[in-house]
């Protein structure tokens, strides 16, 4: 083949490429990963020429046939990706005329590089969304379980990282299922979004060849072609949108292990991980990190940087397509490693996670954790209204911090003298277990609702 290692636009040039602008230029270390979209979207687009009476019959087989080819080369790794060539698309074309001649010409009619890459990309994030939302699913299975195991072990629910109120540690578990699930959601809403299929926008004004582009987004995968030319070509919000739920995913993992580092410090001692998921000191020999949940917390950068990133090209591009917008297949690729190497560490911070349940218990007694209990009870058993409830329960909170003592320790006589008109004979509301359970309201942490949102998480949400 003539000119075979030269760009397939040289001829309107008098000179090549300066070698640093070449390698500056060139995508192929990224977008390689495009390999399997880029093939199967050209497949897709020979078969709709050849239907369409575009290109001769003889020619879309020899395309085809050369694409798997070149598909099982790169698999087996004998394909030589060539940085001059730029891109994952001149790549594959190249080693196409390699392999079948003039034919390969065929191939690029009706359609641009432009359209040719938005349409890989939004398949490759499809499939990247649905791998996600699976990693999720997997996670979300983990804390299921762990909950169910924990429904009864009572802790401090904190405000302000000061004792509160006593919950279910399986309650505070499924605040994070709350968060996942959301995740997923907005996964899927995207999906929703990007099921447009760009292919035959070809530069930005579309193609005088009579294309079949509803048959081309149907065997694509997609719900419909896009309606605007310009706009295919030069849309990035299906890559801001993957950057932003996976900015927000990341938030949701890193709060996560940041109470997990929390809770397993010395200080609080209410869970600890096993030697699986830990790491130790180059000079302190007793030491014991959580590495993992470490770095689930520092990752999150990445995927914020990401998406900042993206906005950030984004911003000042005029409308149509520029070659800023190389860059975004890079930060989408980072950012889906990051946030699954994220989620598989959050798994298994899961699955070796203990609970120090005494620890738990005893730390919920401490605090007066259950002095709004208090308060409703006078609320709901004498009639009380709530503002005065609440004058009185803090009066006693002021006593039983001056004796040191916890409020279920303070003898009912003594209760008894903050009250007017009223006496109490017997109280079991000071117990946080009986607390936790009081929580009955929809959504509370009571044991019975857990039990409930355990099943109805089973059911709807995986």
């Amino acid at each position: 083949m003539k000119n075979k290692n030269k760009t397939v636009w040289s001829n309107r040039f008098s000179k090549g490429n300066s070698r640093s602008f070449q390698r500056i230029g060139s995508s192929i270390n990224i977008d390689k990963r495009l390999y399997k979209e880029d093939i199967f979207a050209s497949i897709i687009h020979a078969q709709m020429l050849v239907k369409q009476r575009i290109i001769p019959k003889k020619d879309g087989i020899k395309i085809i046939n050369g694409l798997k080819k070149i598909e099982k080369e790169i698999d087996k790794g004998k394909f030589k990706f060539k940085e001059k060539f730029e891109d994952i698309h001149l790549n594959i074309e190249k080693r196409l005329f390699e392999i079948i001649g003039q034919s390969a010409g065929h191939l690029h009619t009706a359609r641009s590089r432009n359209d040719q890459v938005v349409t890989d990309f939004k398949i490759w994030i499809k499939n990247a969304t649905l791998d996600i939302n699976d990693v999720l699913n997997l996670l979300i299975k983990s804390i299921l379980k762990k909950a169910e195991k924990n429904i009864d072990t009572v802790m401090p629910g904190f405000t302000h990282l000061k004792n509160a109120q006593p919950i279910s540690f399986a309650h505070y578990l499924l605040a994070y299922v709350e968060m996942l699930i959301r995740d997923k959601k907005r996964f899927l809403n995207n999906l929703e979004l990007i099921d447009e299929c760009p292919l035959g926008s070809a530069a930005l004004a579309g193609t005088s060849y009579n294309i079949d582009r509803k048959f081309t987004a149907k065997k694509l995968g997609f719900k419909k072609p896009t309606g605007n030319s310009i706009d295919s070509v030069c849309d990035r919000d299906f890559a801001i949108d993957f950057l932003s739920a996976a900015a927000t995913c990341a938030m949701h993992m890193s709060r996560l292990a940041e109470d997990f580092i929390i809770f397993n410090s010395e200080a609080f001692s209410f869970i600890n991980f096993s030697d699986k998921v830990l790491t130790g000191s180059s000079i302190m020999p007793q030491k014991k990190n959580p590495d993992p949940a470490e770095l689930i917390r520092g990752k999150t950068a990445i995927n914020y940087g990401k998406l900042n990133s993206m906005l950030t090209i984004m911003k000042g591009l005029p409308i149509s397509y520029y070659k800023d917008l190389q860059d975004d297949k890079g930060l989408v690729f980072d950012s889906y490693d990051t946030l699954k190497d994220t989620l598989i560490m959050g798994n298994e911070l899961i699955l070796n996670l203990n609970t120090n349940k005494n620890n738990m218990k005893k730390m919920a007694q401490k605090g007066y954790t259950t002095a709004t209990d208090f308060a409703d009870f006078l609320v709901k058993e004498k009639n009380i209204p709530f503002r005065e409830a609440y004058v009185t329960s803090s009066k006693l909170v002021n006593f039983a911090e001056k004796k040191k003592v916890r409020l279920d320790e303070i003898p009912l006589k003594d209760i008894n003298k903050f009250l007017k008109k009223i006496n109490i004979n017997n109280i079991k509301i000071f117990d946080v277990v009986s607390s936790m359970n009081s929580k009955t309201s929809y959504g509370g942490t009571a044991t019975k609702n857990i039990k409930g949102m355990i099943k109805k998480y089973r059911k709807e949400a995986l």
